[in-house]
């Protein structure tokens, strides 16, 4: 028989002392944001009433850490007899080994191991009907050498095919599909930037599709969960059964989960329609508009993102003085603010006039060939190298990191996110262009005195 309330100030205690033995930069990357007690018993609480009465727990937390659901668990129960089993999973040593310690004499099975890389159950009766996580919350690219694996075990879990830009988080949802009793409550604390994100998509797809959700609850941004993380947060629950036809989510944010300020019911349907939940509850549901609308009649995608313009944009002086194959380049337009007018002409090969002519490095042969067919090029390259230009984020991402993304040119070009001129100019400007130039997405500040930035967002009509 364990006293909980000892145990669980030996828990807080023990969670003080790991965190100040990391720095907020390290947690950051490891995505370590420990449940605050108060709230881990809110939604147990809230949990528990979604169970049937009388059914044995059988309870899982994918990212334990030191056991703040676990021991609202026991802290809710009516009885340590309603919990059947108990599991939970670590993978940092830090967490693992005192928490380790700390439930020794407890029913919890506490593995000091990576969920992601551990087979789920097979068995009905060895899943589990109580899966509650504060997953890690890594941002995609701390994700190193594993999201190829977590992208497959994911579709294959979950039927959420997720993107490369979602979070660890993400994967936890996914993978922890296949550990779930059929009927079983899941209840999971993530960011609410999944309501809003593109890579949410996928989440909120299976949240309507593969399971039955049953509440959300954001908090308000103001009442922070964390005292150490830079997002706000939501609480989802949903029950491991297929939707019904007419089936009902309930939305609510602010306050606390029991005592909300604001609470609303939303079909699965409206959900379906809406791109940013993040306006449930408090509006409602968007007007169904019969009139055009621009995405009626146009892409609209944004510029390429070079990863550095200074290498990769070139003027047809500088490629012909550097022997450089004019082949391997794209024209681009320069910024905005070099553009005086609303329509760029083309002379005879496509390219803009414009003065200067400029062309950004967009090759997509790999570096062998190019040692081989292009020797400047493959020496411009190694300048890149070497300076550590193949080495920036964005280019070191890319299968080839001198090859741009596919973009195609655009008859029409408007820069956006730029402020108004002193003289009241407006900023935003749709340029008409005859020539076969891109953009580029971030561009240089204009001029002195604060300045401003402008961005290209190019759209292709798709009439």
């Amino acid at each position: 028989m364990i006293c909980i309330e000892e145990i669980e100030a030996q828990r807080q205690i023990i969670q003080r002392e790991i965190y100040l033995l990391k720095t907020q930069e390290q947690r950051n990357i490891l995505g370590q944001f420990s449940t605050p007690t108060i709230l881990a018993n809110d939604i147990l609480r809230n949990a528990l009433k979604l169970m049937p009465t009388g059914e044995k727990i059988r309870f899982l937390d994918p990212a334990i850490g030191t056991g703040a659901f676990f021991s609202a668990l026991n802290n809710n129960v009516c009885s340590s007899t309603c919990i059947e089993s108990a599991t939970g999973y670590e993978i940092d040593e830090h967490y693992g080994k005192p928490a380790l310690a700390l439930w020794s004499k407890s029913i919890l099975d506490y593995q000091l191991n990576d969920f992601t890389k551990v087979p789920s159950p097979l068995n009905e009766s060895e899943k589990f009907n109580l899966i509650i996580c504060n997953p890690p919350y890594v941002r995609h690219h701390h994700i190193n050498g594993q999201k190829e694996r977590l992208h497959v075990e994911a579709i294959a879990a979950a039927h959420m095919k997720l993107s490369g830009l979602a979070g660890l988080y993400c994967y936890f949802m996914a993978l922890s599909h296949r550990w779930m009793r059929s009927n079983g409550i899941a209840v999971w604390l993530i960011p609410s930037e999944f309501m809003d994100v593109n890579y949410g998509r996928a989440v909120k797809e299976y949240l309507l599709n593969e399971v039955s959700l049953l509440q959300i609850h954001r908090f308000d941004p103001k009442d922070a969960q964390f005292d150490d993380a830079l997002v706000s947060s939501a609480v989802v629950w949903f029950q491991n059964k297929k939707p019904d036809l007419n089936h009902q989510v309930k939305f609510t944010y602010g306050g606390s989960i029991e005592s909300p300020a604001h609470e609303k019911m939303f079909s699965a349907g409206t959900l379906e329609n809406e791109n940013k939940w993040s306006r449930f509850p408090v509006s409602n549901e968007r007007e169904v508009l019969i009139t055009p609308r621009l995405s009626d009649f146009f892409s609209v995608k944004r510029g390429i993102a070079t990863g550095d313009n200074k290498y990769f944009i070139l003027t047809k002086s500088d490629i012909e003085s550097k022997g450089l194959p004019i082949s391997q380049f794209k024209p681009i337009l320069p910024s905005p603010r070099h553009l005086s007018g609303i329509e760029v002409e083309s002379d005879d090969l496509g390219y803009p006039e414009i003065d200067p002519q400029l062309f950004v490095l967009d090759c997509k042969l790999a570096i062998s060939e190019v040692k081989q067919l292009y020797p400047e090029l493959y020496a411009y390259l190694q300048i890149g190298i070497r300076t550590g230009v193949a080495n920036r984020y964005l280019c070191k991402s890319r299968k080839l990191w001198y090859a741009q993304e596919n973009r195609a040119e655009s008859h029409f070009y408007c820069t956006y996110m730029g402020r108004s001129n002193k003289n009241g100019k407006k900023s935003f400007r749709f340029i008409l262009n005859h020539s076969q130039a891109i953009v580029a997405n971030s561009l240089s500040k204009a001029g002195s005195g604060g300045g401003y930035r402008q961005r290209f967002r190019n759209g292709s009509n798709i009439l």
